[in-house]
């Protein structure tokens, strides 16, 4: 006997599917599978489901506006702006298995509606700390945001992998991540018409201030400005939580009985997963991937004000918003090539591409630097939904999916400390471009771990295809 939640249930009916009894409005009549995968596709769950994507990657593109303004407003060095993204991604890191064991316990639907509630709270802690107006107090409110991207990112990132056939699980996650470019082009865009405003850059502004009380009317408008994004963000929060609530959403985690649901105590999920070297490269992979991206785009706008002094921020931040175009152009690219090539070989291809471009920036002391970054951000695509669903495939016994996808998602720690890095090298070389060789060493990490993934797949499927041809005889018998 198998048991979902507490419904007992039949191993014939679990051969042939398991429909879903959970209570909503608008309903799902796809079929479950052992496994945790389901029959097909639910068409208009997942749409909802990938609509949380751009939902932090409007918030992680925020970040990139609020450093540009915030060094300008508390007169911040590269080093001390970076701790933005450190507040931001340090909530990731310290709440992903908290909220991988909540979501074990009850649902990824459930895990949803937390992290979306969170993140709503996070946004209302922008408008007191916009009075306090103090760097330390906006950090935290980020923190607040971070814990509920967290539960959302935790939940949404392995519940899309497992909302439909597991054969196109990996292909099924880069479509929902490509949802995310969207948010991080939406975000770019509220940043440049509602935070940046024309003329003179703001750190010009608050340097010719005459007098202590011009300059913090200067700044308290500067911090003024940047509530504006979050009450647009609230808005649609508020519609997603009404909508995916009333949804029937499938249960999609594997079936069990009472005594395997027993065995997986975090101590010996954590050892299972130790054990896998492969996991644990595939780990530090997508740490220095999320770094990568964080950092590119943290010092796109910089660069590009920093090679032309005559620029205000709302014109360097047409950069940024190319950025997240060229981004979304190179998943959508590598979706494409991913129905007809290995994906191994796409991020290979795509790593080496990006590690030029890098190489470009470093040696060339020319303006041209910074479209060099907006092409790399294509070659960023495919990179986090690719690493995310290899390292879930790479765990073989599925009860560990929920704790391995968490840990995945603590590798998201990588944004808080990479920035860090650059702008440490920044600071102290006094060289914007020089910093940027940080992001060549993650292209190449990356390109390394698909290059050892792509010949371990070579050798199971040279291991296979001999046996397959001495049991091909007896099955003709």
């Amino acid at each position: 006997m198998i048991t979902k939640d507490t419904t007992v249930v039949n191993d014939t009916d679990v051969d042939r599917g398991i429909p879903n009894a959970s209570w909503g409005l608008i309903k799902d009549h796809t079929l479950q599978l052992r496994d945790g995968y389901l029959n097909r596709t639910p068409f208009f769950q997942f749409i909802l489901l990938s609509i949380c994507f751009p939902m932090w990657g409007m918030a992680a593109s925020m970040n990139d506006i609020l450093i540009t303004q915030f060094k300008a407003v508390f007169a911040l060095s590269d080093l001390a702006s970076a701790f933005v993204q450190s507040a931001f991604y340090g909530g990731f890191f310290l709440i992903a298995i908290p909220a991988s064991r909540v979501i074990r316990r009850t649902s990824y639907k459930t895990g949803l509606l937390i992290g979306l509630s969170v993140y709503i709270l996070g946004c209302l802690l922008f408008f007191p700390a916009s009075r306090v107006a103090t760097y330390t107090v906006f950090l935290a409110a980020l923190f607040s945001i971070a814990v509920g991207l967290s539960f959302l990112e935790t939940s949404a990132n392995t519940y899309s992998s497992m909302i439909g056939d597991r054969k196109h699980a990996t292909l099924r996650l880069n479509i929902s991540q490509t949802f995310t470019s969207l948010g991080f082009l939406g975000g770019a865009l509220m940043g440049k018409f509602l935070v940046f405003t024309d003329g003179a850059a703001l750190h010009e502004r608050v340097a010719r201030a005459h007098t202590v009380a011009e300059r913090e009317a200067i700044t308290a408008e500067a911090l003024g400005r940047t509530l504006d994004p979050y009450r647009i963000i609230i808005i649609m929060l508020i519609v997603l939580v009404v909508l995916i609530a009333i949804t029937q959403y499938p249960h999609s985690k594997p079936l069990r009985n009472d005594a395997e649901e027993a065995k997986a105590p975090i101590g010996e999920t954590l050892a299972y997963l130790a054990k896998n070297r492969l996991f644990r490269a595939g780990i530090f992979t997508q740490f220095l991937y999320v770094g990568l991206q964080t950092s590119l785009w943290t010092f796109t706008i910089r660069l590009a004000l920093n090679l032309d002094p005559a620029l205000n921020e709302r014109t360097a931040a047409n950069y940024l918003i190319a950025a997240f175009i060229s981004f979304f152009l190179g998943k959508t690219i590598a979706n494409l090539l991913m129905t007809r090539m290995s994906e191994n070989g796409i991020l290979m291809a795509y790593s080496l591409l990006g590690v030029l471009c890098i190489t470009y920036i470093v040696v060339v002391p020319s303006f041209t630097t910074v479209y060099a970054a907006v092409i790399a951000s294509a070659l960023l695509g495919p990179g986090w939904a690719t690493i995310f669903a290899r390292n879930l495939d790479l765990i073989e016994d599925k009860r560990y999916t929920e704790t391995g996808g968490a840990i995945i998602i603590m590798s998201i720690i990588g944004g808080a400390a990479i920035p860090v890095v650059q702008g440490f090298l920044s600071d102290t070389t006094g060289s914007m471009r020089l910093s940027f060789i940080v992001n060549a060493f993650c292209f190449t990490a990356i390109f390394v771990f698909f290059l050892v993934v792509d010949r371990r797949d070579q050798k199971q499927i040279c291991d296979i295809a001999p046996a397959a041809l001495k049991e091909a005889p007896h099955a003709n018998h």
